[in-house]
């Protein structure tokens, strides 16, 4: 019987926005450089790569091999790789180029659920961990996905798939189904949604967070003040971060609004997103600019960004 792979540590798992440039949107490696660089110097447990908010289902396979090989020569962390298909074999071909490009730096391999069945979605994590044997991230996030799963057959999948590392619940409300994974499974359970429901999702038994916030700042401050003081402790951590957090999760736009946010920041040098994903209204930007200048002092726009 081979020994099941490691859980995930917890701590806040930075997810990466891939850095578009010029009208061609072509990958800005040195931006993508220089982003998971400021992660790793933020203090991020470990960085989620080719995920929705990387936009990795509008990247070429050269392309996805080109960001994982950015990132595994920039920095450090362990990696949770994102892959997009909904089915056994392209998962599979997406694994593979995952494992030969990152090796043992691959934590787990983020992958989603797949059908409203829990036998459907317990046979295809199987199949993926025996063709790879990688860990797995299950990630239940219907908005991506348009597969939604009841909470309490998600839990039989988690107990049925030995390979799971951790769970990435993005399905609301995610306080109830962190509730009932944190107590009827033994695997660390993330939320995401941008960090909207962070302060909730602790509560409830979260290991920490795994989403895209342009401010991780205040993810790690919100997670590691409940981890040492509590949960008022860390309400009072994340409340100059609250504001900023909610005029991201904007329906349709909120890809947009991130990546903005980055590159206002200095960390991305353009904000360009790819199709079917909408560009940001330029009306907006003033708004953003306010709540941004509203962060704590090391988290502020720099000077002449704009």
């Amino acid at each position: 019987m081979s020994i099941p792979p490691p859980p995930l540590p917890p701590g806040v798992w930075g997810v990466v926005a891939t850095p578009f440039a010029g009208s061609t949107l072509d990958i800005d490696e040195s931006a993508l450089a220089r982003l998971v660089e400021h992660y790793a110097e933020l203090g991020v447990t470990g960085l989620t790569v080719l995920g929705v908010f990387g936009e990795a289902a509008q990247l070429s396979r050269p392309e996805r091999r080109a960001v994982l090989e950015v990132v595994r020569d920039s920095v450090e962390l362990p990696l949770v790789v994102g892959a997009t298909g909904l089915s056994t074999a392209p998962v599979v071909e997406e694994a593979e180029l995952i494992r030969e490009v990152a090796g043992d730096r691959v934590a787990g391999l983020m992958t989603q659920v797949n059908s409203a069945r829990p036998e459907t979605v317990t046979a295809h994590f199987n199949a993926v961990h025996e063709a790879t044997g990688l860990g797995l991230v299950i990630q239940d996030y219907p908005a991506a996905s348009g597969v939604a799963i009841r909470p309490g057959d998600l839990t039989t999948v988690v107990r049925r798939v030995p390979s799971a590392v951790a769970v990435k619940a993005e399905a609301p409300p995610t306080p109830a189904v962190i509730g009932l994974l944190a107590e009827q499974t033994d695997i660390p359970v993330f939320g995401g949604l941008g960090g909207l429901g962070l302060l909730d999702e602790l509560a409830a038994g979260a290991a920490g967070a795994m989403t895209g916030f342009s401010a991780p700042e205040g993810l790690i401050a919100c997670v590691e003040t409940h981890r040492s003081g509590g949960y008022e402790a860390a309400r009072e951590a994340y409340l100059p971060y609250l504001p900023l957090v909610n005029f991201e999760a904007q329906a349709g736009i909120g890809l947009a609004l991130r990546k903005e946010a980055l590159r206002q920041r200095g960390l991305i040098m353009e904000a360009g997103v790819r199709p079917p994903a909408r560009a940001l209204p330029e009306s907006l930007v003033p708004q953003l600019l306010r709540h941004l200048t509203a962060l704590p002092r090391a988290e502020r726009v720099p000077q002449g960004a704009r």
